[in-house]
């Protein structure tokens, strides 16, 4: 049996070396990116056909089903948490906090992660103008359009762009746990208060998922590495 020439056997090791080195990048490419964009064009392109999900009302019934005065004021304070009250302070501190410790590269990593998540949702909101639900009175009624939902969006954005921030810290296991419990706590505020159908939450997390990943992908792409243990 011919053995494999040597060229072969050291491209076929050096793609082998490739691809351990490369694996924390195409994974968080495929997950971060790619999963999240074919569900966010998955669901934009059934609103846009103004096709109706079969989910979406009767979770938003299940939730309403849970309403209480305690759940009332607790749904209340996280949706105000996912946006004026917590979402868009902190968007500023962590910013400044970067600026104020000369990490320029972040710093400016993160304005672009929150200013152009704002700015996408508009622009989404404005082409889609899908209407709210109007199943019950809401106790937090809002006017604007209703895909992709702008509280989860936000509070996505601000998770993803403190974890990858932290990713390479001690801290990244409390950041991810803590991040991804106040993006999940916002986007069901929403469905409780019957402002958003399910649909527009999950809309509002792919799109922040592609754009913060996106944008890390792009301005740290020399320096992707997996966490020191």
């Amino acid at each position: 049996m011919r053995e494999a020439p040597a060229d072969s056997r050291s491209e076929a090791a050096g793609l082998r070396r490739w691809l351990a080195h490369n694996a924390w990048r195409l994974l968080l490419l495929f997950v971060g990116v790619l999963l999240p964009l074919a569900g966010f064009v998955t669901l934009a392109d059934e609103i846009h056909e103004a096709e109706a999900f079969h989910f979406d009302d009767a979770l938003l019934w299940q939730m309403h089903a849970l309403a209480s005065p305690g759940l009332d004021r607790f749904f209340v304070l996280f949706s105000k948490l996912g946006y004026e009250w917590g979402v868009i302070p902190f968007d500023v501190l962590v910013v400044a906090a970067l600026l104020f410790a000369r990490r320029w590269r972040k710093a400016t990593f993160a304005a672009v992660a929150f200013v152009g998540s704002a700015l996408l949702n508009l622009g989404s909101k404005q082409i889609f103008q899908r209407e709210r639900p109007g199943l019950w009175e809401s106790i937090a009624p809002e006017s604007t359009f209703s895909f992709p939902s702008g509280h989860a969006m936000g509070s996505m954005t601000l998770a993803v762009t403190v974890v990858m921030l932290a990713w390479n810290t001690r801290w990244r296991w409390p950041v991810l746990l803590f991040a991804s419990a106040f993006a999940l706590l916002v986007g069901v505020s929403r469905v409780y208060l019957g402002v958003h159908y399910p649909s527009d939450i999950l809309g509002g997390w792919c799109a922040a998922l592609v754009w913060v990943i996106g944008v890390y992908i792009v301005m740290f792409r020399r320096r992707w590495s997996l966490p020191s243990t």
